[in-house]
């Protein structure tokens, strides 16, 4: 494991190791040497600020270039007026390329008085060819580009821009490489994100997720269970397992094995408490798993199930390959088997082709499963996916009318499904002090609702029984027992 890696120690007049994780260490102790002069020359340490934008597979990544960085012997800090800073993209939506670029322009401004800053973007965004050229004509301040499969290289990337001084642009299209075990700088000391798979095979017509996170790998099980166990040992008890469809987990290994098998396996591991994991594809979803689910006591009760559409005739256009009737059946038998689960969703409004009928459809779904939180979308037209080509592409004031009345509906269900557990006791894993008022603990129950009750912050990572009094439509009051 790197933690037992003594980077001073690393013969740094070799050439680099070929072993990739051997590699990536060896370049940590080229920067840290770097750094040292440096931060001598200019009298204070080098500082650095990793920026997450999108989803939690982004947000795991960010731990390790913040993990790389602070073994790297730079201070790591919020404020985007640091000696590095990186931009950890999404671009599932086009408006999320439209904030990195604006920001960029912020940055230049503090590039100009600290003439050893140095700007890097990686992540989905940078594996759209047009965002490259676009970066490279328009952001030519950019010191270092590189995707979402070579994440690992981060430290050889970096080293080689402080020791040329050029851009540095490197780009993979696809990769079957998986190497995890570098420097993690984690976010929560009591929790932790794991990748088990990356990639996606689904080809929804208005993702662009398969055509930037590469097609479906899965990580070896015992990778996955010896990262686990470790993060056991040093005080993680909730983890959540990710991936861009974990229901497809393990179909491409040379020993296949199912999710919900590795979900047995999970559970097996001492000191974890909870287990979490997103997102699962109602396709794929089968009936090991609501059974691993339904028997278990570390699984959390709570399921996140992306609809998107209610009509069959709009989830055929969306190449979703389920009908709603397979859905309903889907949702209502897991609500059968797992009375008290939370299911919570995604849907999209405004799809091509969409009629006020077919939103009808929708918030028929939404009345019969009841979800406990829905994520409710406006279609974005999503160039580079067969979605962004279709015709009868839908007015805006069309789309915010069924949008409109769907978030009603969902509202609605949302707050009647909260309302149950008025009066009830609920394990509560506390994760902060209230951001709003200092005296209350903020946690969440196994089905990820929050509750807000007194207490200081010596509970923070802590499993607390709750009493919850008060329900204030998402989130409850409470008191310890």
């Amino acid at each position: 494991m790197y933690k037992d890696i003594d980077f001073d120690r690393i013969d740094l007049t070799q050439a680099p190791p070929a072993e990739e994780t051997a590699r990536q260490y060896y370049y940590i102790g080229k920067i840290r040497n770097h750094i040292r002069e440096l931060s001598e020359e200019l009298s204070r340490p080098l500082t650095a600020s990793v920026k997450t934008f999108g989803c939690q597979m982004n947000a795991r990544d960010s731990e390790k270039l913040t993990g790389i960085l602070e073994a790297a012997g730079y201070q790591i800090i919020e404020s985007e007026e640091a000696d590095v800073v990186i931009y950890n993209t999404c671009t599932v939506r086009d408006n999320a390329n439209q904030r990195v670029y604006g920001r960029l322009g912020v940055l230049n401004g503090f590039k100009k008085k600290n003439p050893h800053m140095l700007i890097a973007l990686c992540g989905c965004m940078m594996q759209e060819p047009s965002v490259i050229e676009k970066i490279k004509k328009s952001y030519s301040f950019v010191d270092l580009i590189f995707g979402t499969h070579n994440i690992f290289k981060f430290a050889e990337l970096l080293y080689t821009r402080l020791e040329s001084g050029d851009m540095v642009v490197d780009i993979w299209k696809d990769t079957d490489q998986i190497v995890e075990d570098l420097p993690v700088e984690r976010k929560y000391s009591f929790k932790s994100g794991i990748n088990i798979m990356f990639g996606c095979n689904n080809f929804c017509s208005y993702c662009i997720v398969p055509y930037v996170r590469g097609r479906e790998r899965s990580r070896e099980p015992e990778e996955i269970l010896n990262e686990i166990r470790a993060l056991a040992e040093d005080g993680v008890v909730e983890i959540m397992l990710l991936g861009q469809n974990v229901n497809s987990y393990g179909k491409n290994l040379e020993h296949p094995i199912s999710f919900a098998q590795l979900l047995r396996e999970v559970e097996k591991i001492p000191g974890i408490r909870r287990i979490r994991f997103m997102t699962s594809h109602p396709k794929d979803l089968s009936e090991e798993l609501i059974q691993v689910m339904k028997e278990s006591t570390k699984i959390c009760r709570h399921l996140h199930l992306p609809l998107q559409s209610g009509s069959t005739r709009i989830l055929k256009a969306m190449n979703r390959r389920y009908t709603k009737e397979q859905y309903l059946e889907l949702a209502l038998r897991i609500r059968k088997e797992i009375p008290d689960i939370a299911i919570t969703t995604d849907i999209i409004v405004g799809f091509p082709g969409e009629t006020p009928e077919d939103v009808d459809e929708t918030i028929d779904v939404v009345r019969q499963v009841e979800f406990d939180n829905a994520f409710t979308f406006i279609y974005s037209k999503r160039t580079g996916t067969p979605a962004a080509a279709m015709e009868n592409q839908v007015p805006e004031e069309i789309v915010k009318e069924g949008f409109d009345r769907l978030l009603s509906v969902v509202q609605e269900t949302a707050r009647k499904r909260a309302e149950v557990w008025g009066g009830q006791r609920a394990e509560v894993l506390v994760e902060e002090v209230n951001e709003h008022d200092a005296s209350l603990m903020t946690g969440r129950m196994s089905n990820n609702m929050l509750v807000h009750f007194p207490g200081d912050a010596s509970l923070i990572g802590k499993l607390v029984t709750v009493d919850l009094e008060e329900c204030r439509g998402f989130y409850y009051m409470g008191h310890k027992i």
